[in-house]
């Protein structure tokens, strides 16, 4: 889950109002410290870090802190733990060191994130492009994604993108944006338009090369200055794994496991292609991937996925949504109408979740469609956190769910490609750690866990995307009513597994990139982009094109740096969770106790390893020197590897 204003600002309220119930000071005081109400005002992010800093280096709270944890005065478990956090998140912003080195990490706390946001601005001011002639080598379903132009059919040269006259040939100008990439490479035949467009969309933004190389030495420098070896040292021990030597480890022991499987599918993928193309000696290519592998599931599964997205409707989706927290948790959605001004755009609804005997659990903005300006991505956003206000009163989590689904261009009505219902209960099941967590401070609330804890709850929910037994209570053909048919799902079903351990190698690969950019520096400067080459090459079964840097745009570098192992962390504890406790019976509310009582509710103010194992067993982790990794069989066995 990336971070945006409103989860910084909400930090910054956690904290103060955690400080203030703590040791007895103002709320009012402790946020007059900062001004929130500026930091709201302002459309630049940068002074929310400023904001965060100036919180963050305040001594009187860090005394406050200390003393609480050292006197072991504080009434319950939680709020040691608080008060413990607390001086640690302190800690790790430099605040115990001297007023010089201190400055020092404040001012490269501020660069880093403004390299952060530069590596952003980039990816969306420099898309790239490539031009092509003429429009009949681009399947016609695509070119409403696409911009017409013309070129002179007697000199070659590109001119007007006005309307045909005379010799002007048409033709399209495909911006290699990651959407348009993923259409052109899935859909397009012509393998050398799938090329061009591959490789210019793997090589821009080339402005990020330096952009990158800065953040990598800053993020050490800071890591060094903090007392840590690298970066990844200084973000990975807090959490379970404890080291990046553990998280490598675990990494390169999977990486060894599905290199066999990886390297048949790699093989029947080559040998499909030289089938359709006519060619025995046909090499594969990277651009050839996405067209071949679509290719195969639909012809061996008979997927068509236009026939899928039509029983995937988003208002029958949303009440998939509520059909599934109904039936695990008894409780239910209702829209809340919108105060005046509350409301951001007139896209977003707002419910409720209630329950019957406790009453509202919390609140939800949903924020779906996609629009000029809006945040990119698919995320759930902390608004507020939940917290014990008294004996008798809860303060209520508020969450906001956004999504970018497209609005199609010739129909009213919204449908999903499998793909997108799966982001959306992967996203709700982070907005339902949130929403179902009962902590007493704010600090530990929902999704406020160890890194790589915190994509289990939303690896979970994907599951239910695909369990035909809630699909059948929801998935409805948007113009007919039919259910989706069983038969159907279980096509889904089969092409999805047909290329998992092409997958989940990528996964790894993806995972030793970013810990290697940020584990130990070398003496000498390298090459961060053969770096890449060379990981690819070790780590996977594709080639790697000279000449392209695809890293120069994996923004999860920025959200997730030395972090991203924490997905195949949660795809690991989400196979033992989903066969040990849910698969058999998913929609009951007995499996929805379980949960509940013995994870969602805890928040992050019960040990990580503690949680796993009073959910299903000790059987779920294994201990690997300092840390702690995830036991692969159940993912291993789910994937056939």
């Amino acid at each position: 889950m990336p971070k945006m204003k409103t989860s910084v600002t909400s930090n910054l309220l956690f904290k103060s109002r955690i400080i203030a119930i703590l040791f007895s000071i103002s709320v009012d005081t402790v946020e007059s410290m900062f001004s929130i109400g500026n930091l709201l005002i302002y459309s630049g992010d940068i002074s929310l870090v400023v904001g965060v800093q100036h919180l963050n280096t305040n001594h009187t709270l860090y005394a406050a802190v200390k003393k609480a944890e050292q006197d072991s005065n504080l009434l319950t478990r939680e709020a040691s733990k608080t008060a413990h956090h607390l001086r640690m998140d302190f800690e790790r912003g430099g605040i115990h060191l001297d007023p010089e080195k201190l400055d020092k990490v404040n001012n490269l706390t501020t660069n880093i994130f403004q390299l952060c946001s530069e590596f952003s601005e980039n990816i969306a001011d420099d898309p790239g492009h490539v031009d092509i002639f003429p429009v009949s080598r681009i399947p016609r379903h695509l070119h409403h994604l696409l911009n017409p132009i013309y070129q002179s059919t007697s000199e070659g040269l590109r001119g007007s993108k006005r309307s045909v006259h005379g010799s002007k040939q048409k033709g399209f100008r495909i911006p290699t944006d990651p959407r348009t990439l993923s259409s052109i490479l899935q859909w397009t035949s012509d393998e050398e338009v799938r090329k061009k467009v591959y490789i210019q969309g793997n090589s821009v933004p080339h402005a990020n090369h330096g952009v990158l190389e800065k953040l990598i030495a800053s993020r050490h420098e800071l890591a060094q200055m903090m007392g840590c070896n690298s970066y990844a040292d200084f973000m990975v021990e807090p959490n379970l794994a404890k080291s990046p030597k553990v998280v490598t480890s675990f990494l390169q022991e999977l990486s060894r496991t599905v290199k066999p499987k990886a390297d048949e599918e790699y093989i029947a993928i080559r040998d499909f292609k030289r089938e359709k193309c006519g060619n025995k000696s046909a090499e594969l290519e990277p651009w050839d991937e996405t067209y071949y592998t679509s290719m195969m599931k639909s012809s061996v599964n008979d997927v068509d996925t236009a026939v899928v997205a039509s029983y995937f409707p988003l208002p029958q989706c949303i009440e998939g949504l509520k059909v599934l927290v109904e039936s695990l948790f008894g409780a239910t959605f209702h829209t809340v109408p919108l105060a005046p001004g509350e409301s951001w755009h007139p896209d977003v609804l707002k419910m409720s979740l209630h329950h019957p005997d406790e009453g509202d659990l919390g609140y939800l903005y949903l924020d779906l469609y996609s629009r000029k300006g809006k945040y990119p991505g698919c995320a759930s956003f902390a608004i507020k956190g939940g917290r014990k206000i008294s004996e008798t009163e809860y303060q209520l989590p508020v969450l906001a769910l956004v999504c970018n689904f497209q609005r199609a261009r010739d129909s009213p009505v919204v449908k999903l490609n499998h793909s997108e219902v799966e982001v959306l209960f992967h996203e709700f099941g982070h907005a339902l750690h949130s929403l179902l967590s009962r902590t007493e401070y704010q600090h530990f609330s929902g999704t406020r866990v160890a890194l790589d804890l915190a994509e289990m709850p939303s690896n979970l929910f994907e599951y239910y995307a695909w369990d035909y037994r809630l699909l059948k209570r929801f998935a409805r053909h948007y113009s007919t009513g039919e259910t989706i048919p069983d038969k159907l799902v279980n096509s889904l079903q089969g092409a999805r597994n047909m290329f998992a351990a092409t997958e989940l190698q990528r996964q790894v690969f993806y995972a030793l990139i970013d810990q290697k950019l940020f584990g130990e520096q070398p003496e000498t400067a390298r090459d961060v982009s053969q770096l890449v080459a060379e990981l690819k090459r070790e780590h996977t079964s594709w080639n790697h094109v000279q000449g392209t840097h695809w890293h120069i745009r994996f923004s999860h570098l920025l959200n997730y740096g030395a972090g991203y192992y924490s997905y195949l962390y949660a795809k690991c504890f989400a196979s033992t969770i989903w066969q040990s406790i849910c698969e058999e019976d998913p929609l009951s509310l007995s499996t929805g106790r379980l949960l509940r009582d013995k994870f969602f509710k805890h928040g992050g103010a019960k040990d990580p390893a503690e949680l796993l194992k009073d959910l299903v067993g000790k059987e779920i982790i294994s201990v690997h020197g300092e840390g702690i990794i995830p036991v692969t069989t159940c993912l291993l066995n789910e994937l056939r590897l």
